[in-house]
């Protein structure tokens, strides 16, 4: 047994797996210090109101009330309870700079650079919130406000609507939109309303939204640069919130696509229209309230903290990564003591764990048994060529033998007798050859487009004579116009083998049947016996090199046992199968699977 390698301990898995730990861990703790000081950093800036969702916040509120008031009078009031609820700064100012309302003291110094600009005719903070969007601030809705009574009517409707819409089997909500109005929204954007449920009462105008409307088609019809042809604007709503959209009609009623100019047109006069109800744009100003220093400072306290609870982590993860790489490193030790081992101790190892270690350790468990099956399929394989060769050399060197003493003439009788053990000397030689060729990748085919009742009829006749003498019948069956892609010699060698293993296998009277058939893209070759059959669970073996399945049975009445490895190798190597089927007592039959020639040969009829 080879001693293990001493393995120095600058490479030594466990002590690499040990500093990268450590290293790993280092890093780790200043990271997390560094991402604790800028952490508590941040805390204590969104603490003073220094985060963007705050100021966006305070935007989102003031645009509100300038899309819901005409002038900024009272806005005081509202600035400094944002200023004490957002810990902020708050200030107002018109686009001249005169302050319209500042939370600080009178006389403190604007901060350098504004905010923001508090435009709901242009800037939308409402839609998406945490977002500023091009377009009208939904919230500004001026003259399409409906009154209670309109409110409570339309609010009616829309109740009915969602009933009928429940009732017919579909699913919708309702919401209440800014200007006062309820709308009805279908489940799935996609959605179609159900018929009896487009009343069409639900989205007509009501006298206040008519009114607007009106109003705003008036506005429109002062645009210079209006496309021709338009009639209306069928819209109403406030604001963004449109029912059932800016849908524009021509003169004659129909949609109108493609009107760029016309909608800036709308855009333009709606901005005309609500800007009497808004309050003028301002700019606002945020920043912090008092000069309060950002960050902190660590005292001697909190730096030894800090540096205890650092060494605890870096031993603890020492102590974690030694456990882990001791119980990595035992098993892999095992597997380099076994693959040590004397090859003819095909040593294993346990398997202990279901990890990658585990898998690798059960790998080489399946490997060491391959290796050992494999070595027992070698040294039989050894002992049955012995066996194959011993037995006609053995033949040849008696009758030459008792020739050589006088004992016997050598008459023709005794020289034919020499000369088929010589033949069947040669074959096994032969076969032998032909598989170690297909092992070794050197097998070497001259395919070509041959016809498979040609090549059916060529191994048939090769094998006639021997089954005439014995009494079998020999039939065939073959699909008129049949190619396949094959090289003719070894295809016969291969069908060949398959016929004289069917006759050396079926009893006098018996018959063997060798059918050409074309399935799909493939030439399918059968040969098939009324012979005793093979049993199931010698079915996976009749293709092993030297297996017999009676192993009683002798040279002469078995054959060498090399056919059917030979036709197995052959046909793989035409890229096609074999396969072998059969029923104790009623035959076998072996099927090859060839693909077909795509082109025949027309010299042929």
């Amino acid at each position: 047994m080879t001693s293990s390698p001493r393995i120095p301990w600058r490479k030594s898995l466990l002590v690499r797996l040990l500093l990268t730990s450590m290293a790993i861990a280092v890093v780790s703790v200043g990271a997390t210090a560094w991402l604790a000081v800028e952490t508590t950093t941040r805390a204590i800036q969104e603490e003073r109101g220094q985060v963007l969702s705050d100021d966006t916040d305070i935007l989102r509120q003031l645009s509100g009330y300038a899309a819901t008031h005409a002038d900024w009078d009272g806005v005081r009031t509202s600035v400094r309870t944002l200023s004490r609820t957002m810990d902020r700064r708050i200030a107002l100012t018109t686009e001249t700079g005169h302050t319209i309302a500042d939370s600080a003291a009178p006389g403190t110094a604007l901060p350098t650079r504004a905010s923001a600009t508090v435009d709901p005719l242009n800037t939308d903070t409402y839609t998406e919130p945490g977002a500023q969007l091009a377009g009208i601030d939904p919230r500004t809705v001026g003259p399409y406000l409906l009154p209670p009574a309109e409110r409570a009517g339309v609010k009616s409707l829309a109740m009915k609507r969602l009933a009928c819409i429940r009732r017919y089997g579909s699913g919708g909500s309702s919401r209440l939109i800014p200007s006062g109005r309820t709308v009805v929204t279908l489940n799935g954007g996609d959605a179609a309303l159900p018929l009896e449920c487009a009343d069409g009462l639900l989205n007509t105008p009501t006298r206040t939204e008519q009114k607007a409307l009106d109003e705003l088609g008036a506005l429109m019809d002062s645009c210079p640069d209006r496309e021709q042809g338009q009639k209306k604007v069928r819209m109403f709503g406030a604001g963004t919130e449109l029912i059932p959209g800016n849908t524009l009609t021509s003169d004659s009623g129909n949609p109108v696509m493609g009107y760029s100019r016309t909608q800036s047109c709308i855009d333009s006069s709606r901005r005309k229209q609500l800007a009497p109800y808004v309050a003028p744009r301002a700019t606002l100003y945020l920043g912090s309230l008092g000069q309060q220093p950002a960050g902190f400072d660590l005292s001697s306290a909190n730096k030894a903290k800090i540096v205890g609870v650092s060494g605890l982590v870096l031993a603890v993860t020492v102590a974690m990564t030694a456990f882990v790489a001791i119980r990595l490193v035992r098993p892999l030790r095992a597997l380099t003591a076994a693959a040590q081992q004397p090859p003819q101790r095909h040593a294993r190892v346990a398997v202990t764990t279901k990890d990658e270690i585990g898998y690798l350790a059960a790998a080489f468990n399946d490997l060491t048994a391959r290796r050992e099956q494999l070595e027992a399929q070698r040294k039989a394989m050894v002992s049955d060529i012995a066996h194959e060769l011993r037995t006609p050399l053995t033949n040849i060197r008696g009758w030459l033998e008792v020739t050589r003493d006088g004992l016997l003439e050598p008459d023709p009788d005794l020289i034919a007798s020499l000369h088929d053990e010589a033949l069947l000397l040669q074959h096994i030689i032969d076969d032998l050859q032909d598989l170690a060729a297909a092992d070794a990748g050197t097998l070497r085919l001259h395919l070509e487009p041959v016809r498979a009742d040609e090549l059916v009829a060529q191994a048939v006749t090769a094998h006639r004579t021997r089954a005439e003498a014995s009494g079998f019948r020999l039939l065939i069956r073959t699909d008129p116009g049949l190619w396949l892609n094959a090289d003719p010699v070894r295809m016969r060698q291969a069908l060949g083998n398959l016929v004289s293993n069917a006759l050396r296998h079926t009893p006098e009277d018996g018959t063997v049947t060798v059918t050409a058939r074309q399935t799909g893209d493939l030439a399918v070759l059968t040969v098939e016996d009324t012979g005793s059959g093979i049993a199931a669970e010698d079915l996976p073996h009749v293709f092993e090199r030297f297996w017999r399945a009676e192993k009683s049975r002798s040279r002469r009445t078995g054959g060498s046992g090399l056919g059917l490895s030979i036709v197995r190798q052959f046909v793989e190597a035409h890229k096609g199968t074999v396969t072998v089927d059969s029923e104790p007592g009623k035959g076998c039959v072996f099927t090859i699977s060839l693909p077909r020639a795509q082109h025949a040969d027309r010299r042929t009829p």
